[in-house]
């Protein structure tokens, strides 16, 4: 769902309260002023619950409070600025400027992507920086739907426009030439956001970046365009990744041929052209199979494992080197080679609140991949365990010197049960995926300095 769809300028409002429970209440007001059958003190009840539970502070200044209900809609979200800032439980420590307020009717089955949609849109620190410190909500309002549809687009040099379509030019020509199924382009190459409002491709193109506003011209230009997290610093790194996630998703298929553009990161100039055959990319992997995910695996769950697992391995854990294992999919067969070596932290929670698509457990399961064993996760993203020992051996396999026995239980249950395995190594910071016993890195080996 587009974001944009769900706000509306009625729904933002400029708090007065200074507490969470006078703020859910006061958003809770002007949502029931134009929303018949709004119930607001039982609404009210649930937000408060989960604050209990579980806090909805997301960082930056910005909490994100949610609840499903019964609504009329599928969707309800009121926006609320506080210049003073909001407490949570009493506390003077971390206040939210921002609170963002989402209803969810039960029925809404996309309920945790749009609920990570919006985290990930209040992740852009200078966008959240100006929605707070907008004059009034009218500036507020306009601020976000700007940021939401990419106008604030940094203007790039005559020079390096002139450059830039000879680029596409030539990759056009490239991929028509090499018979090619699509163009892949690498948006992260620009700074701003790429400005593709004067191209108009005649083969199938496809947009690769982290983060692409709702609404923007990208949605129109291109084909496809998929948001993923870049594995890795190096470009050929980048490209593959980009595949898989384009794999995953049915984008492409095994079979297609792809031209990709890009350049340096943030560089604002397009310098590469390449040919890819995903078949001979992922041979290895596929091993003479098709299937790269398990069926049971939703591809948005894969994905969020790999960008955890990425960012446990770039940053650790307090400024620590980090080594976990994730196994998701085929949990039934995989419960049978699982030995719990801690109480299950996971144990009696509803799956929407232990659900890895939900925003609010990265840091619950950054904080547990410190506990040894691995996490169990099933294809729809519910965490069933975490400090699991996985009894799965395999004999007979071989695998690259050097590597652990994380690894070696990796390899061994990726051949016991329909599952794929993600291993972040302790010592290198290198995510690894292995499908039915074959290893494929996702990221280089880094060099983490040992203490003197």
């Amino acid at each position: 769902m587009r974001l944009e769809k769900l706000i509306a300028r009625s729904r933002i409002v400029e708090l007065r309260g200074s507490d969470m429970k006078s703020t859910l209440g006061e958003m809770l007001d002007v949502c029931a002023q134009r929303i018949t059958g709004l119930k607001r003190d039982p609404l009210l009840r649930g937000l408060l619950a989960r604050e209990a539970t579980m806090t909805t502070y997301l960082g930056h200044g910005v909490s994100l409070p949610h609840v499903r209900t019964k609504l009329s809609r599928r969707y309800l979200l009121a926006i609320g600025r506080s210049r003073d800032g909001v407490s949570h439980d009493g506390s003077e420590s971390e206040k939210s400027n921002l609170v963002i307020m989402l209803l969810a009717d039960e029925k809404s089955r996309d309920y945790l992507q749009v609920l990570a949609s919006l985290a990930r849109m209040v992740k852009e620190p200078e966008l959240v920086r100006s929605l707070i410190d907008s004059e009034d909500v009218d500036q507020l309002y306009e601020r976000l739907l700007a940021g939401l549809s990419g106008m604030q687009v940094r203007r790039i040099p005559t020079k390096q426009n002139k450059m830039n379509r000879l680029m596409v030019r030539e990759a056009e020509r490239v991929a028509k030439g090499a018979d090619c199924d699509a163009i892949v382009v690498m948006g992260d190459t620009f700074t701003g956001g790429i400005d593709v409002t004067r191209w108009t491709p005649k083969i199938k193109s496809i947009l690769v970046t982290n983060s692409v506003p709702d609404g923007s011209d990208a949605f129109t230009t291109f084909a496809e365009v998929i948001q993923v997290r870049s594995f890795s610093p190096q470009r050929l790194a980048q490209v593959r990744s980009a595949i898989l996630v384009a794999l995953t998703r049915g984008i492409i298929t095994f079979t297609d041929r792809l031209c990709c553009l890009g350049g340096v990161l943030g560089s604002n100039q397009f310098d590469t052209v390449g040919v890819f055959d995903v078949e001979r990319e992922f041979q290895t992997l596929l091993t003479g199979k098709t299937d790269l995910l398990p069926d049971d695996v939703k591809p948005e769950v894969f994905e969020r494992v790999i960008a955890v697992a990425t960012e446990l391995g770039v940053e650790g854990r307090e400024g620590k080197p980090v080594g976990c294992l994730f196994v998701v999919g085929g949990t039934p067969q995989v419960e049978k080679f699982v030995k719990p070596l801690v109480l299950n932290p996971f144990f009696g929670y509803k799956d929407e609140d232990r659900n890895i698509l939900n925003p609010f457990m990265d840091e619950t399961v950054k904080e547990f991949s410190t506990i040894d064993g691995a996490f169990v996760i099933q294809g729809n993203g519910a965490v069933n365990s975490a400090g699991s020992l996985i009894q799965a051996t395999d004999t007979e396999h071989m695998l690259p010197s050097g590597l652990g026995s994380r690894h070696a239980a990796a390899a061994a249950i990726s051949l016991e049960a329909p599952c794929i395995a993600v291993v972040v190594s302790a010592s290198t910071g290198q995510v690894s995926l292995f499908r039915r016993g074959v290893m494929l890195p996702l990221t280089e080996k880094k060099v983490i300095a040992s203490k003197s």
